[in-house]
């Protein structure tokens, strides 16, 4: 259904194409509906059409119409060769060239047609070379001559210079030239243009005469025979007025060869589900075509396929759309070439520029480099003349230092007299910073015994709390033991009391080893100072540690293990007293 609708399209386009932009659509409605067999809808014709802007004035505006009402309607019982001279009737006098031709108008007319069945399926259509070439080539061999292929090429590449195809008008132009029928009268072309039209257009896949034995009176009468795709039709002579049956073909049918009798000759028979047909051809050529032809059509009716010139229309069509997709995939790895290469060259061409940068900049580091030598040479003769005069004044100041050597040594007494001076002080700053650490520890000591006992005093505390709460006849008993740990309590508050006082007398132990420390290290900062004043003559050692020193959270400790040992046992000494 969707290629009737297609193959009407094309003629009705150029039907409309022509009309003028008037409300001319209602005629071409009308003839449409009258040829294609379809009911006449006046009212929806009369509302589409009304007599306002809104008409159609263009394919968009006519197409939703021509669908809706006209092809959907469609049932395909319509006679093809009347509708498409509707069309024809409608466009040719506007389109058709006023310069004289060759052909007929019936035949232009026929050639009109062949050009819709071969056209693209697309608008404005055109009929691309591939199809004018088998076209020409049909019609060179329904007229018996030779293909001219050189001739067609020079034609083809001018042709494709300028376009991509011919429109009707121009291939009617081109056929009715005579450039590809030279030396042929007109009356073969137009056997051979009607021959081309029966079989592309008509579907008449073979035709001619032959007899036909009779069902009833078993007479052998002539009848001109006409092959379509499903079916034979037979009629009196070959101007079709007059048929007389039809033989209807179906993948049931099938046709064979049969002996001659009854003093005919060349006989086969064609059998059909109802009836069967016996046909004699004029040769033994004729009928091996006639029984080729038939069982080629029973074949394909078999298999569903279309005529063989409309498959090999669709092969040709899809080819070209695989030629066309492959030439269009060349293009564009073609362009990525292409533009691979150009950004090569740019590459290149960056490349090249920075070499001749380079070049430029060794040559001018070159020019630099051998300015750069002749400086350092006039610099090297100055500065050896310039030698020469510092050594004469060295030499002069060499005497001068001599008597300066005698003031150094005696400096460098001095400074030796500063630093024995200056390690005293250091001892002291040493013993010092033995004294804090140690009065440190203690102090941290005495924190911990106390943050004991208190806990300690914290959980008598609660087990006092606790006592309270028991039986009347347990509270004697627990009154002689808070009574005891009562004294207990108040032991430790004192002895708690004690240690506070340790820890105070320890504090102000602490402020005075570090008022003794701050007296030892400014001491010690005034040393250094005299110290660097000298500093550029000689070079202090400090004397290393005979010990290893011990590391505490402060940093290095200020006493030995053996004297921390000392103290912690001095200390535990005055503890043990105090208790």
């Amino acid at each position: 259904a969707m290629g009737l609708k297609e193959e009407l399209l094309k003629s009705i386009w150029h039907a409309f194409t022509a009309l003028d932009l008037d409300r001319s659509g209602k005629v071409l409605s009308h003839n449409l509906c009258t040829v294609l067999n379809v009911p006449h809808d006046p009212v929806a014709l009369e509302e589409h059409f009304r007599d306002d802007d809104e008409g159609p004035v263009s394919n968009q505006g006519y197409m939703p119409y021509l669908n809706k009402f006209i092809l959907e309607k469609v049932q395909g019982n319509f006679d093809k060769v009347e509708f498409n001279r509707m069309c024809w009737t409608l466009c040719a006098k506007k389109n058709l060239s006023k310069s004289p031709l060759l052909i007929s108008d019936e035949d232009a007319f026929k050639v009109w047609v062949i050009f819709n069945f071969l056209s693209e399926d697309k608008y404005p259509l055109i009929i691309v070379p591939e199809e004018i070439e088998y076209l020409l080539k049909k019609l060179t061999e329904a007229m018996g001559a030779g293909w001219q292929q050189e001739q067609f090429d020079h034609y083809k590449i001018a042709l494709n210079t300028s376009r991509e195809g011919l429109s009707a008008w121009e291939l009617i132009d081109l056929i009715g030239s005579g450039q590809f029928s030279k030396g042929m009268d007109r009356q073969t072309v137009s056997m051979a243009i009607n021959e081309v039209f029966n079989e592309l257009v008509l579907d008449v896949l073979k035709q001619g005469y032959m007899l036909k034995k009779g069902h009833k009176r078993k007479n052998w009468t002539e009848r001109w025979f006409v092959l379509k795709p499903n079916i034979i039709s037979y009629y009196v002579s070959e101007d079709l007025k007059d048929k007389k049956g039809d033989i209807i073909l179906d993948g049931n049918c099938c046709v064979e060869a049969l002996p001659d009798k009854d003093g005919k000759k060349c006989l086969f028979l064609i059998k059909c589900l109802d009836k069967s047909f016996e046909i004699s051809a004029s040769d033994k050529k004729k009928k091996q075509e006639w029984i080729q032809a038939i069982q080629t059509t029973v074949n394909l009716l078999r298999a569903g396929s279309p005529p063989l010139h409309k498959e090999a229309r669709q092969k040709r069509k899809e080819l070209r759309q695989k030629l066309l997709a492959e030439q269009e995939e060349l293009e564009r790895q073609m362009k990525e070439l292409q533009t691979a290469n150009e950004n090569k060259q740019k590459e290149l061409e960056t490349v090249r520029k920075q070499l001749e940068a380079a070049a430029a900049r060794a040559a001018e580091e070159e020019k630099k480099r051998l300015q750069t030598q002749v400086e350092l040479q006039d610099r090297f003769s100055l500065e050896l003349e310039r030698e020469k005069m510092v050594r004469q004044k060295m030499e002069e100041q060499v005497a001068q230092k001599s008597s300066e050597l005698e003031q150094y040594l005696q400096r460098v007494c001095e400074l030796e007299e500063m630093y024995k001076q200056l390690q005293e002080a250091l001892e002291e700053e040493k013993q010092a910073r033995q004294d804090e650490e140690t009065v440190r520890k203690l102090q941290a000591r005495l924190l911990e015994e106390e943050s004991a006992k208190r806990a300690e005093l914290e959980k008598w505390h609660l087990e006092q709390q606790q006592t309270i709460q028991m039986t009347e006849a347990e509270k004697q008993e627990l009154e002689k033991q808070r009574m005891i740990k009562e004294r207990a309590l108040q032991v430790a508050m004192q002895q708690l009391e004690q240690l506070e006082l340790e820890r105070k007398e320890t504090l102000e132990q602490y402020e005075e080893v570090k008022k003794k420390l701050e007296t030892a290290a400014n001491n010690t900062k005034s040393w250094k100072d005299k110290v660097a004043h000298h500093e550029g003559l000689i070079r202090l050692i400090e004397p290393g540690s005979k010990n290893p020193h011990l590391i505490t959270n402060w940093g290095p400790a200020a006493f030995t293990e053996a004297e921390l040992e000392q103290r912690q046992k001095s200390w535990k000494g005055k503890k043990a007293t105090s208790e």
